[in-house]
């Protein structure tokens, strides 16, 4: 069985020192996280992952899920897993407390996400669905809808789904054809077909609520036309109960390469009873709460992979005897050194160890201004914070999720031919970690999202909420000597990241295809760039405290490896991205 011991230590850092606890204290219903509260929960969260999750991650891998007369039945420990998840609480963590929730802040809970998801990424997903679909009928389902729904949601009691895509069509929502009927007493009829529904039927909860992307008879053309409908597996009762069953039925389990014990399914919906959620012909609108929701948490999905394939192939470096030291050897009594010793393995593991944890770093800054962005007072602020975490959800998404790819490689790479072997466990961190580039919109989709969206919006509002605190931090930190070393590179990547985003902008504006073929190398730039800011940030601190604190030090070495060996990277996107498109656009599509 693979590893994984959580990395509470780093957590507590990002948490507290970095993004820095005391800001969320002064948040409405936030002034009692402090270590106190933070310390019990994370350490509670991380014995749940790693006794009851981490033990049934290989096993649920093995087994799959199957499907008997439109039943789903989960691995073997999966639903005694989710029975301690909902009766520990942790369902609850995040959701409102006016629905039976404990109102605990993103802050928190991205970081609870984050363990379970390296011990166990296929059992995040029932979860985490119903988080997604709690904020989307907490932003926009009726009072009614609020009163049933969410308290059961909240629980873990009932699970949630979002149903988009159809066999014909995925990104390009506009071309759903899943059809909703008046019924004509308030509720729709919905008829159609939806695939790739993520815990569309299991048998962890009594109930399933379903929202359902629909199109009403009057609906204009394209994805102006598209509503929002909950749809419950179950009709619930005037108690409140689950009923007689609705029209909806799994037809099919995907057979798919990772998240094996997570049932992928193909839905059909046979006049199925639903209600509109929020207004009609504006569902994209009110999906895209869930989605944004879903996008950051599959960027920490990624980090989640990322961290759990480092331990183990860092464990597997200390163990492994293989070769002598270039250097001279280092285990004279032994037949052998390990593997640490050599440079190309440090290389690895330095890599994968400083994507992580510049990735967590990122994460903790955005998860505070995402609390900030609902529980703030003052509007502007709230705005100011929103402004942010709608930036860097394509980036978290897109740069989380190749961190965690990358990582895996690189983990089954430090194990060798032994990574290859099944029972190892390092292949399934690849093959569960692949999915996380694809769903909740390719991170090509997010690439061209922030290009195509977010770079112009508001008259620039959204890079501004980037851009003058790096440039704040850039000036107040040059003062000081000690952090010669973390700003100029910073510096320099910020500087290609202000020149290649005023060309991309202005590239397209002339050109929609030249933003196009910028979009990938551009997001990656980006990325990278606010990695070194988080860097920085957290060499500031550690500058303070590398004394005598074996903590500091390596933070401090790692930051260093990062800006040296890994920020460089930039200075080659920003050339692909000013080379233009025209090598794409020229080429014949004949000879492809």
């Amino acid at each position: 069985m693979t590893l994984y011991s959580a990395p509470l230590r780093d957590m507590r850092f990002v948490l507290d020192e970095l993004a820095g606890s005391e800001r969320l204290r002064a948040l409405p219903g936030c002034e009692e996280v402090g270590p106190d509260l933070i310390g019990p929960v994370l350490e509670e969260a991380a014995k749940f992952c790693t006794e009851v999750l981490l033990p049934i991650n290989r096993s649920g891998d093995e087994e799959g899920c199957t499907l008997e007369n439109g039943a789903v039945r989960t691995p073997k420990g999966f639903p005694e897993a989710y029975r301690g998840f909902c009766e520990g609480g942790w369902a609850a963590l995040g959701a409102d407390p006016a629905f039976g929730g404990q109102g605990l802040s993103r802050s928190i809970g991205m970081l609870v996400e984050e363990m379970i998801c390296s011990a166990n990424l296929s059992f995040s997903l029932y979860p985490g669905l119903s988080h997604g679909a709690t904020m989307a009928l907490s932003k926009h389902g009726t009072p009614e809808q609020k009163a049933l729904y969410l308290p059961k949601l909240s629980s873990g009691e009932w699970t949630g789904t979002m149903c988009l895509t159809e066999p014909h069509c995925g990104t390009d929502l506009g071309l759903i054809r899943t059809k909703a009927a008046p019924a004509g007493d308030g509720s729709y009829g919905i008829t159609g077909s939806k695939i790739f529904i993520s815990a569309g039927e299991h048998d962890l909860a009594e109930n399933i609520i379903h929202l359902v992307l629909a199109k009403l008879p009057d609906a204009p053309p394209g994805t102006r036309g598209i509503s929002l409908f909950v749809v419950p597996k179950f009709l619930p009762g005037e108690d409140g109960r689950p009923g007689a069953r609705n029209g909806v039925t799994c037809t099919g389990l995907e057979r798919k390469m990772g998240i094996k014990a997570s049932s992928t399914c193909a839905m059909a919906f046979e006049d199925a009873k639903g209600w509109l959620v929020g207004r009609p012909h504006k569902g994209l609108s009110a999906m895209f709460t869930m989605m944004n929701e879903a996008r950051l948490g599959v960027g920490v999905q990624g980090l989640g992979i990322a961290e759990v394939a480092y331990q183990n192939a860092a464990a597997y470096a200390r163990e492994r005897l293989q070769g002598r030291a270039l250097d001279g050897t280092r285990a004279p009594d032994s037949p052998a050194d390990p593997i640490l010793v050599h440079p190309d393995v440090r290389r690895m593991l330095l890599t994968m160890r400083a994507m992580t944890e510049g990735c967590r770093a990122l994460l903790a800054i955005t998860a505070l201004q995402h609390d900030v962005s609902l529980r703030h007072p003052d509007a502007v602020a709230r705005q100011d914070a929103d402004d942010f975490v709608q930036l860097m959800t394509p980036i978290i998404k897109a740069l989380f999720t190749d961190a965690g790819w990358e990582a895996a490689v690189l983990g089954m790479q430090v194990w060798g031919g032994h990574g290859y072997i099944r029972e190892n466990g390092m292949e399934q961190f690849a093959r569960d970690v692949r999915i996380t580039q694809i769903y909740e919109g390719t991170n090509g989709i997010q690439a061209l999202d922030l290009v195509g969206r977010k770079l112009g919006a508001h008259g620039g509002r959204y890079l501004r909420s980037f851009f003058h605190p790096v440039l704040a931090f850039i000036e107040a930190a040059s003062e000081e000597p000690a952090m010669e070393e973390f700003i100029l590179p910073l510096s320099k990547a910020f500087g290609r990241l202000q020149q290649v985003t005023a060309e991309v902008a202005q590239r397209g504006l002339r050109d929609p295809f030249e933003a196009g073929a910028a979009a990938s190398d551009y997001l990656r730039l980006f990325g990278l760039t606010a990695l070194a800011y988080a860097w920085a940030r957290m060499a500031e601190i550690a500058l303070q405290r590398a004394e005598g604190d074996a903590f500091y030090r390596a933070k401090l070495a790692t930051a260093r490896f990062f800006m040296q060996r890994i920020l460089p990277e930039t200075s080659s996107l920003a050339a692909k991205v000013l080379a233009g498109g025209e090598t794409l656009r020229a080429f014949e599509e004949a000879a492809f």
